[in-house]
């Protein structure tokens, strides 16, 4: 990273400084050098207060991939892509689809209840903008953020299309939800998909139709766009780096596995921890090196450790004391 985030001595974060300036005052024993899952900082500790600039957050939602840029007037300092939550709403269908079949079996079972309260948001359409707001609440704790500009979602009732004002009424009900939390941490700005279009055009700027890739131009572009419409600066960024998001599909506990085992048993299955760790925590290892915790083998002792950048699985015979804990996390991150 060309500019690294600073903390104060009491936590409070200042503006981004150059790299050199920050390892000249690690050096010099005036800061010292952290990570806050993926992203290096300095923390100051001969500084409490300091002058700030406006900060500003263009956020691009998306139904698989998100855009989110930090910059001022002179730089851009991050540029984050983060996967969509998209499995939630299957694992709901689950869960009901098994409680239904307890019923039926005379299994012993609790009396059924709303999942809800009345006019709440539903779980897979809360769970997509959690995660925009946990990705804003991180980046807040590093830069000192004063703007948040966000493409709105415009999404409009029809009369007589029952299925059409079905599927889209949670989408204006969560979008309400996620500005309301983010007018509490900064100012909110939100502009419509034509306007960012339209502004992406009178800079020269292009955007990639693949969607999926790993390229600055995917979704970054757009959330530089909406950043700069609002906070000004070079119609070019001086930084196209990216941080890769991807959230972590953690199996929860579970009242017992959907299918019979042997013998007609239906064992437990699922949970939260693993060998003393709370799986998805970052863990350092002395051979696998920096990597999230996964599942636990039954009775071995062993634990699963798997890659921040392929989710790959790396070993499944991890000594719990072998393993230094660096932070909890619910997903892994890797640069591009």
């Amino acid at each position: 990273m060309q500019y690294v985030p600073v903390q104060s001595s009491t936590g409070k974060p200042l503006m981004p400084c150059h790299a050199a300036r920050a390892r000249e005052l690690v050096r010099k024993g005036r800061a010292v050098g952290r990570f806050n899952k993926g992203i290096y900082y300095i923390h100051l500790l001969d500084r409490a207060e300091g002058e700030v600039q406006p900060l500003a957050v263009g956020v691009d939602p998306g139904s698989q991939r998100e855009g989110f840029t930090v910059k001022s007037e002179a730089h851009t300092y991050l540029n984050v892509q983060a996967e969509a939550v998209d499995w939630v709403g299957q694992h709901i269908e689950v869960r009901k689809v098994l409680r239904h079949g307890r019923r039926g079996r005379k299994t012993p079972y609790r009396k059924q209840r709303q999942n809800r309260a009345q006019g709440g948001i539903p779980p897979s359409t809360k769970a997509r903008w959690q995660l925009k707001l946990r990705v804003l609440q991180w980046l807040a704790a590093l830069y000192p953020i004063s703007i948040v500009v966000v493409e709105d979602i415009a999404a409009v009732t029809k009369a007589g299309k029952r299925r059409w004002n079905q599927s889209f009424s949670p989408l204006e009900v969560g979008k309400a939800w996620f500005y309301s939390a983010v007018e509490k941490m900064a100012e909110l700005w939100t502009f419509q998909g034509h306007q960012t279009a339209e502004m992406r055009h009178a800079m020269g700027l292009t955007k990639s139709k693949q969607k999926l890739s790993a390229a600055w131009e995917a979704h970054c572009v757009d959330s530089f766009v909406l950043a700069t419409i609002v906070i000004g600066g070079p119609i070019e960024p001086d930084n196209k780096e990216m941080l890769i998001l991807v959230p972590l599909r953690l199996h929860r506990r579970a009242l017992h596995r959907a299918n019979p085992q042997k013998g007609g048993v239906r064992p437990p299955y699922g949970g939260t921890k693993s060998g003393g760790f709370k799986r998805g925590s970052w863990v350092k290892h002395p051979k696998w090196g920096v990597c999230y915790v996964g599942g636990a083998s039954a009775g071995k002792g062993g634990i699963s450790l798997h890659s921040l950048r392929t989710g790959k699985r790396l070993t499944q015979s991890a000594k719990p004391e072998a393993c230094h804990f660096l932070c909890h996390a619910s997903w892994r991150v890797f640069h591009v």
